[in-house]
C-alpha cells in the first residue's frame, strides 16, 4: 500500500491534503493512507490556543478545525502522534489515543494499531531528562511549568512499548533515536542545519528512550520529523536469538512550507486478506490491561518494575483479543468541544454588527491557562530550530527596508543582542525598537527637521531649518508620508522640492484660514 508520511504539521492540514492530491494526480497512484510525526496542532478552537506551548505570534487556527466541524473531511486515513506544540487539552482527552476528527486518529501517549495487516505504533511527545520518570500528573488549567511538561515523554510509555514481542512494521517518534545520524549523510545533515553540530560530535542529539524503543522493537520503518530537515538513514541491527540481522529504515521529514521536504510516499507491504479498516492491536490492548496498574498520575518519581511477570499476563490476554470481534469496533467521533467559528465581517448576529472578523476572538477560554510567560520564556532543554527564527527575522528585515521607518530608537537599547531566542519581556520589547536604520533620502530633497515635534516649519523655509538644526544636534521629527496626486489650497507657492501634507481634518482647517483672510 502506498503510505504518505509528514513531518511538522502545524496545522496546515490543507496544504497537506493538496499536496498529496496533486502527486496523486503526479504519480498516477493512490495514497492509502497518511502519518504525521507530530506537531499536529489538533485546535478545534481559540480556547485550545491557549493550551499550546508557543510564543503568542505563533497561535493561530490553522485548518485543522474545519476537519472536526465537519465543514472538510480528511479524504485519507490520517494517523499521527504529538509532538511539542501541541493543544495538550484536546490530546490529554484521548491518552490511549482516538479520533479527533473523521477519518484522523491521534496514537496517544503511546500506541499501537493495525491497518491493512500492518502494525503502526508510535510515542508522542519530545524527551526530556528531568520528566522522564514522572507520571502524567499535568491538568488544564496549565501553569506556564506544566505547559511545557505535559509533552514530554515518560518512562511509562516506554515501558510499556518494551513489553512488545510481535514484530512492529512502522514506528513514528517525533523527535529523533539517539545516535541515528551516524547512519546516514551527517555531514550533508551539518551543512544544513549548522547548529546541530556541537550534540552530534559530542553524541547528545536525540533521545535516549527513542533509542532502547528502536534497539528493542526493531520496525522495518521509524519516521521521526522535529529538526525541519529531510534526513534518510538505514541501520542494520545486531542480529538476536540466531536471526538474521534486521533493518530498519529512518526517515525524517521537513515542517509544511512551499519548496521544503515534508512529503514523501513510501511503499509499504501489506497482508493480503486484512480488515480494510482501521483495528485495535490485541497485544497492545493486552499490554494496557496489564499495566493498567502502574500508572499513577504523580510528579514523583517512578521506576519500572524488574521480573513482574507482565509478559505470561499479556500472552495470556492477547490470546483472548484475538478471538474477539471489537477490535474493530473503533468509538464514533463526536464533538467534544464547540469548534471555532469564523464569522464573515460585518454579518448581522443577534440584531448588531460585527466588527471582528471572528466572533469568539475574545470569549474567555474554558481553561485559563497562564500563557503569560511564554513569549519571555526560555527553556533551555528545548532545540530551538535556528531557520524557524531566521525566517521570521529576514522577512522583517526585507519588509523594512522596503518601506523604511519613521521609528526613533531609545537610547540604550541600540546594539543590544541576546542569544535566547524566548527571550524576556523587556528584551522582547527592546528588539522590536531595534529597527533596520531609514532608507536615505535623494540628494535633491533635505529631510525636514523641526525645533518641536508636532509643528512643521513654513514650506519656504524648510531647506534652511532643516540644515541649520541638523548642525545643531536636534532630535529629528518624523517625516510624514506624502500621497500620490495631493493638492493643498496654496500649491502654487511651493516650490518642487519641497513636500506637500495632507492635514488631518481638513475641512477644519481650511474654514478657519478663510475666516482669517476675510477678517
Amino acid at each position: 500500500m502506498k503510505v504518505a508520511v509528514e513531518g511538522c504539521c502545524h496545522g496546515e492540514l490543507d496544504q497537506i491534503y493538496e499536496s498529496i492530491s496533486y502527486l496523486e494526480n503526479k504519480e498516477g497512484v493512490k495514497v492509502d493512507l497518511l502519518l504525521c510525526c507530530g506537531d499536529f496542532q489538533a485546535v478545534r478552537n481559540e480556547g485550545d490556543m491557549k493550551c499550546m506551548a508557543v510564543p503568542a505570534k505563533y497561535r493561530h487556527m490553522q485548518t485543522f478545525y474545519k476537519y472536526y466541524s465537519g465543514e472538510k473531511k480528511a479524504p485519507v486515513l490520517t494517523i499521527f502522534i504529538g509532538g511539542n506544540h501541541e493543544a495538550s487539552n484536546h490530546l490529554q482527552e484521548l491518552p490511549y489515543g482516538g479520533w479527533v476528527a473523521p477519518n484522523i486518529y491521534y496514537l496517544g501517549y503511546a500506541g499501537i494499531v493495525r491497518f491493512k495487516g500492518v502494525r503502526i505504533g508510535g510515542v508522542s511527545g519530545i524527551f526530556k531528562s528531568h520528566d522522564y520518570k514522572k507520571g502524567h500528573f499535568e491538568f488544564p488549567p496549565y501553569s506556564p511549568e506544566s505547559l511545557r511538561s505535559v509533552y514530554h515523554i515518560r518512562n511509562i510509555d516506554v515501558f510499556k512499548l518494551k513489553q512488545i514481542k510481535m514484530p512492529i512494521d512502522i514506528f513514528m517518534t517525533h523527535d529523533w533515536p539517539r545516535g541515528i545520524y551516524h547512519y546516514g549523510n551527517t555531514n550533508q545533515l551539518i551543512r544544513q542545519k549548522k547548529f546541530l553540530r556541537q550534540e552530534v560530535e559530542s553524541g547528545t542529539l536525540g533521545s535516549p528512550a527513542a533509542a532502547e524503543l528502536l534497539d528493542h522493537m526493531q520496525p522495518t520503518y521509524w519516521f521521526s520529523a522535529h529538526l525541519h530537515v529531510k534526513f534518510a538513514a538505514l541501520m542494520q541491527h545486531e542480529a538476536k536469538n540466531n536471526a538474521a540481522p534486521k533493518i530498519t529504515k529512518f526517515l525524517s521529514l521537513d515542517k509544511c512550507l512551499p519548496h521544503r521536504d515534508f512529503l514523501q510516499i513510501v511503499e509499504v507491504a501489506d497482508r493480503p486478506g486484512s480488515s480494510v479498516h482501521l483495528e485495535y492491536d490485541p497485544e497492545w490492548l493486552a499490554i494496557l490491561k496489564a499495566t493498567d496498574s502502574l500508572q499513577k498520575p504523580s510528579c514523583n518519581f517512578w521506576n519500572p518494575p524488574q521480573d513482574n511477570g507482565l509478559h505470561t499476563q499479556i500472552l495470556f490476554m492477547c490470546k483472548e483479543n484475538k478471538n474477539n470481534d471489537f477490535l474493530q469496533r473503533f468509538f464514533i467521533f463526536r464533538l467534544s468541544l464547540p469548534p471555532f467559528m469564523r464569522v464573515p465581517h460585518g454579518t448581522l448576529v443577534n440584531g448588531g454588527r460585527l466588527t471582528r472578523k471572528r466572533r469568539n476572538l475574545d470569549e474567555p477560554s474554558e481553561y485559563p491557562t497562564d500563557t503569560s510567560g511564554l513569549s519571555s520564556s526560555y527553556n533551555p532543554d528545548e532545540i530551538t530550530i535556528e531557520d524557524e527564527w531566521v525566517e521570521e527575522e529576514d522577512e522583517g528585515v526585507e519588509c523594512a527596508e522596503g518601506k523604511g521607518t519613521d521609528a526613533v530608537v531609545p537610547e540604550g537599547q541600540v546594539g543590544s543582542q541576546d542569544s535566547d531566542r524566548d527571550s524576556s519581556p523587556q528584551r522582547e520589547m527592546a528588539n522590536r525598537l531595534i529597527l533596520p536604520p531609514p532608507c536615505s533620502a535623494p540628494e535633491s530633497e533635505a529631510p525636514l527637521r523641526s525645533l518641536r515635534p508636532l509643528s512643521l516649519p513654513p514650506p519656504s523655509a524648510s531647506l534652511s531649518q532643516g540644515s541649520s538644526e541638523e548642525e545643531g544636534g536636534l532630535t529629528p521629527a518624523r517625516v510624514p508620508k506624502r500621497t500620490s496626486g495631493e493638492t493643498t489650497r496654496g500649491s502654487a507657492s511651493h516650490t518642487g522640492g519641497t513636500p506637500q501634507i495632507k492635514r488631518r481634518n481638513q475641512s477644519i482647517y481650511t474654514a478657519v484660514e478663510d475666516e482669517e483672510s476675510e477678517g
